[in-house]
């Protein structure tokens, strides 16, 4: 096996074991300690790959939802990719719960526009392209931040209001926005 897929295998044990820790406890209250002593390796390994439970966290989170979506054609498939994050929320909701409560609305939110900030604006820019409307890189730039600052407030209000707010409903209302705006590059 290679260093990189160690790295990886190291990385992927370490989530499972946060995983694992926040099921049943605060994430405020999960140490570096019982996430190794989970995991069967040392402290140094732990911060070889993070440097801290957030980091882990972060990179747990992008590696099983983000690095998903980045693989749909977004211009075709951007109903499914948002179908899949929210999906993956409702099927992770103790991870989402934990760490909204350990770390607030505004710094899930600002989690989340990290990393959808490039899927929109890839987005932008491929039907930029595709119609050859040739927009201004400022006003690009305005369409994504606007996007995606939107995406991640309902994808954090979602997460915390489910039992009262329609899944399918929010997707069909996100669509018919995304498709609204796609339609000016046809």
């Amino acid at each position: 096996m290679k260093n990189e897929e160690i790295s990886l295998e190291t990385k992927k044990a370490l989530a499972l074991s946060l995983k694992k820790a926040m099921r049943h406890k605060n994430f405020s209250k999960i140490t570096v300690k019982e996430i190794i002593q989970d995991c069967g390796v040392n402290r140094n390994t732990f911060y070889y790959h993070f440097d801290d439970i957030y980091a882990l966290l972060r990179w747990m989170l992008t590696e099983e939802a983000i690095e998903v979506v980045k693989h749909f054609d977004l211009l075709v498939d951007y109903e499914d990719a948002i179908r899949f994050i929210m999906d993956y929320v409702d099927e992770n909701d103790y991870i989402i719960s934990c760490a909204y409560d350990a770390i607030g609305r505004d710094e899930m939110k600002r989690f989340f526009y990290s990393d959808f900030i490039a899927i929109t604006s890839s987005l932008i820019n491929n039907a930029d392209e595709k119609a050859q409307k040739h927009l201004e890189p400022e006003f690009k730039d305005f369409l994504a931040n606007f996007y995606t600052e939107a995406l991640a407030g309902t994808l954090v209000d979602w997460a915390r209001e489910k039992h009262i707010k329609d899944k399918a409903k929010i997707i069909l209302y996100l669509k018919t926005i995304i498709e609204t705006s796609l339609s000016y590059f046809k």
